[in-house]
């Protein structure tokens, strides 16, 4: 019950992050006995496709034309949202103004609209913010680069990402264990134990949901994919091509 309308409005902005927490989309791959026992093309296409589809993302020359397309269609997608269509107006205006992490961690349109493409495999809305992934892939390889370049292998540490799984993914992850897992999104997790728990625990009032904590012990020597810390000392750095 509430008596004024500030805490609505805050406790509608954490339900709304924790349902975006809990809505990646997550690949499950067994192990090499496991796919021995059934056909391959009985297993998620999902892994495959995010895969091909950044290899492809990341092999295009993207310019200024590119940006204005998704502008256009951006004004389409929020003609009748005020507030969405001057955030259309700020990224226009000072896109190359701001870093690429700044954009995505903004509290605007892009970091919804780029995490549900993905987890909906829309196509034509990736394609659409090509730019936008190719320029935040470019800005973590950049940080990671720049932050653990001279790390030796085995100077690893731990972070966190708490959030809710359907009961679906939590039975078929428990089946492939010991296999593999991707993260079909840019993945957001915390040095911060606590906070993780919490956002784990938001999930239990769900009946349909498990709550999850994932421990992630990371060797940035020896990761194939680029990471980097986002602390905002490091938000400045502008992408290079």
């Amino acid at each position: 019950m509430f008596t004024e309308i500030w805490p609505i409005c805050e406790a509608l902005k954490q339900a709304a992050q924790q349902c975006e927490q809990n809505a990646i989309s997550i690949s499950f791959m067994g192990t090499s006995s496991d796919l021995s026992k059934k056909n391959l093309d009985q297993l998620s296409p999902t892994f495959m496709y995010t895969q091909t589809l950044k290899e492809i993302l990341l092999s295009i020359e993207f310019n200024e034309e590119h940006i204005k397309e998704f502008i256009d269609y951006c004004r389409g997608v929020f003609a009748e949202n005020e507030s969405e269509l001057k955030n259309v107006d700020g990224v226009q205006k000072r896109y190359h103004n701001k870093t690429p992490i700044s954009w995505y961690m903004c509290k605007c349109f892009l970091y919804p609209m780029l995490n549900s493409a993905l987890r909906l495999m829309d196509v034509n809305v990736i394609i659409k913010m090509g730019f936008f992934i190719s320029n935040l892939h470019c800005h973590i390889e950049q940080l990671h680069s720049k932050q653990f370049g001279d790390r030796p292998s085995g100077n690893s540490f731990t972070v966190y990402r708490g959030q809710g799984m359907s009961k679906t993914d939590f039975n078929q992850m428990t089946k492939t264990k010991g296999g593999l897992m991707s993260f079909n999104n840019f993945l957001l997790t915390s040095r911060d134990r606590n906070a993780s728990v919490d956002f784990a625990c938001g999930a239990l009032p769900n009946s349909d949901m498990v709550g999850i904590l994932f421990v992630m012990t990371i060797d940035p020597a020896k990761s194939t994919t680029p990471l980097a810390s986002i602390a905002q000392r490091e938000l400045s750095q502008r992408c290079r091509k």
